[in-house]
């Protein structure tokens, strides 16, 4: 589903997308029809606008996440705020591209959305990271770990570790010589263990119980 207020660009990333196999079920010109048709349309990932004329995009997203927490949100702004784009992740959006992006990299983040991925405009992923980390280590002592933390597997920890640094699954399955459907699997077996939704969730929790380290050099 597409959520624009302009209509030019609306029906240009439709189409875009159309063109490159996707099936959009849907579009909006504003929020409350975005939240009206979702409900109707059910698709596995939303292009949302944040400034749209009735209500913010970060408003949809919790409306949408509320609905159903399995949807995928991918935002497409003209804003590179660091603000709007903390808002926007901390309500639950999977990606923030920027507006400039070229058709190829908002396709290829479509689909990485689609396939599980945390998808960012280069450098914003460093942003959300240490916006995650700061709110980590403000928090009050014990915090963090006061709860039983699920068993997990050798794998899955590991795999867990490298999605908290902002690797992609295709970056994961290369460096641990998995297939791509092995990581996402692996990730999803995750989520259900931490009763999680996303994988902003899943980097939130990381770095809460200290999961996180530096990525190994390419």
């Amino acid at each position: 589903m597409v959520v624009d207020d302009h209509p030019m660009w609306r029906d240009a990333v439709a189409r875009d997308l159309t063109e490159a196999g996707y099936d959009v079920v849907a579009t909006a010109s504003d929020g409350a029809q975005a939240v009206r048709v979702f409900a109707a349309a059910r698709p596995d990932v939303v292009v949302l606008d944040l400034q749209l004329p009735d209500m913010s995009g970060v408003a949809v997203t919790v409306a949408l996440q509320a609905a159903d927490p399995s949807v995928r949100v991918l935002v497409l702004s003209a804003s590179g705020e660091q603000q709007d784009v903390l808002d926007a992740v901390k309500a639950g959006a999977a990606g923030y591209l920027l507006k400039s992006a070229g058709r190829s990299e908002f396709l290829d983040a479509v689909q990485r959305t689609a396939d599980g991925d945390a998808v960012f405009t280069p450098g914003l992923a460093a942003l959300v990271l240490g916006e995650f980390r700061r709110l980590s280590s403000s928090a009050p002592d014990g915090a963090a770990g006061s709860a039983d933390v699920p068993r997990l597997t050798e794998r899955e920890t590991e795999i867990l570790r490298m999605v908290a640094t902002g690797l992609s699954y295709k970056q994961i399955a290369s460096r641990l010589v998995l297939s791509h459907r092995t990581v996402q699997n692996h990730v999803q077996n995750t989520l259900g263990k931490l009763h999680l939704h996303n994988r902003v969730e899943l980097v939130r929790y990381a770095i809460e119980h200290g999961l996180t380290s530096d990525p190994a050099p390419e």
